[in-house]
């Protein structure tokens, strides 16, 4: 608790104002008010299994009380503005609609009109204890700790996949029947991807130290983003003489697009490359993570879980890992997942190694070796996936 209230801002304290100014004509409203629900993700965009979950209510389950909390001045906005009730993301209404709300459903833990307040009331006072749902942001892998019940306190929490969900059961805590094997919402989306075999996808996570100054200078030596060892290793990865012959050779373009905590370094890594059409440095105002992912023929990340969603589409992928012991020991401890012997994939530690890697996808017709293996590794083939988690919802008591 004590190291959480390290992290409040003022901003925090601003809003939970908000939420006193609403309170009691909140809980009046409540009483008349009945099955309401809440749905949103990240502020600055719809995306995600949110976004993908609330337009299947809005267009399918017309019947049901719903609204969707955004950022109205985002690049998204315009495609979820017709869908239904829009309310503005941590602004008054939506600390109005997140009490009267008889279930909120985010893709984000966070996904609240402020993720600090109301883990106040949620986690640490126990007072507020609407049926909050997660619907997650990705497939749940490594064993984090941020996500087990007793920091949560979440009603439902859905996975996709029987090994993802065994080893949920056994080590986070829920009680009985609280994880749920639904599918990811914006898997319904995937069934029928065009994919184009010139196109090669980079998608980095990001380094929680590096975000926060005070341990990027414990972990790192410096606050220096340039001097970071993500920043060396993946700017030496894109000046690559090699990885640059090999494009040019094939006409592949490669598009690097980081997490999106680390798009406001994408200058650093623009300012590296010379004049190059086969190589994009891609800001996520341009470009839909989703689409990216259905067009591009090859994925290569470090540790993010948004390889599942290329996996699902039975496509090839190359881990490269350079800080391994590193990510383990400061952000996402290891789980179930073993990334050096996968059917999803190869593992690579090195930069030449990469380079090997995508000359071997290539040479491959950049297709993936295990297609079988693929094809058997989810438990849903199917476009159901946010049926089922508005039957699965619908049905909480």
């Amino acid at each position: 608790m004590i190291n959480k209230l390290k992290f409040v801002k003022l901003k925090d304290i601003f809003s939970g104002f908000k939420l006193l100014i609403v309170l009691l004509p909140a809980l009046i409203a409540k009483i008349f008010i009945r099955d309401f629900w809440l749905v949103c993700e990240r502020e600055d965009e719809a995306r995600d299994n949110g976004y993908w979950f609330f337009k299947y209510v809005t267009e399918n389950q017309k019947q049901q009380k719903v609204a969707y909390a955004i950022n109205k001045k985002c690049v998204d906005y315009p495609k979820v503005k017709n869908l239904g009730k829009i309310i503005k993301y941590g602004g008054i209404s939506h600390w109005f609609w997140y009490i009267v709300a008889d279930k909120n459903i985010s893709s984000q833990k966070g996904g609240k009109p402020n993720a600090a307040v109301c883990y106040f009331l949620e986690v640490v006072l126990k007072l507020r204890k609407n049926n909050r749902v997660f619907l997650q942001h990705g497939i749940t892998k490594d064993l984090a700790e941020w996500l087990f019940y007793k920091n949560t306190y979440m009603k439902r929490f859905c996975v996709s996949t029987n090994e993802e969900y065994n080893y949920l059961c056994e080590n986070f805590g829920y009680p009985d029947g609280n994880i749920c094997l639904t599918g990811l919402c914006r898997f319904d989306n995937l069934n029928n991807s065009k994919t184009n075999s010139n196109q090669i996808l980079v998608m980095p996570t990001w380094r929680q130290w590096i975000a926060r100054e005070v341990e990027m200078k414990e972990i790192e030596g410096t606050t220096n983003f340039l001097e970071s060892n993500y920043y060396k290793s993946w700017s030496s990865f894109l000046k690559n003489e090699n990885l640059h012959k090999l494009l040019k050779q094939h006409n592949k373009t490669l598009i690097f697009y980081p997490h999106s905590n680390m798009q406001k370094y994408l200058t650093n890594f623009k300012n590296i490359l010379p004049p190059d059409k086969n190589i994009i440095i891609a800001s996520g105002k341009d470009y839909d993570v989703q689409q990216l992912l259905k067009d591009s023929a090859l994925l290569i990340t470090d540790y993010s879980s948004i390889y599942f969603d290329f996996a699902y589409m039975k496509k090839p992928i190359i881990y490269y890992q350079f800080d391994e012991a590193k990510f383990r020991e400061n952000q996402y401890s290891q789980g179930y997942f073993n990334y050096h012997n996968t059917p999803l994939g190869t593992w690579a530690g090195k930069e030449e190694e990469v380079i090997t890697e995508i000359n071997k996808v290539i040479t491959n017709n950049m297709k993936a070796i295990n297609e079988e293996e693929l094809e058997n590794y989810f438990t849903f083939r199917d476009d159901k996936n946010c049926e089922r988690t508005y039957q699965m919802i619908k049905n909480i008591k």
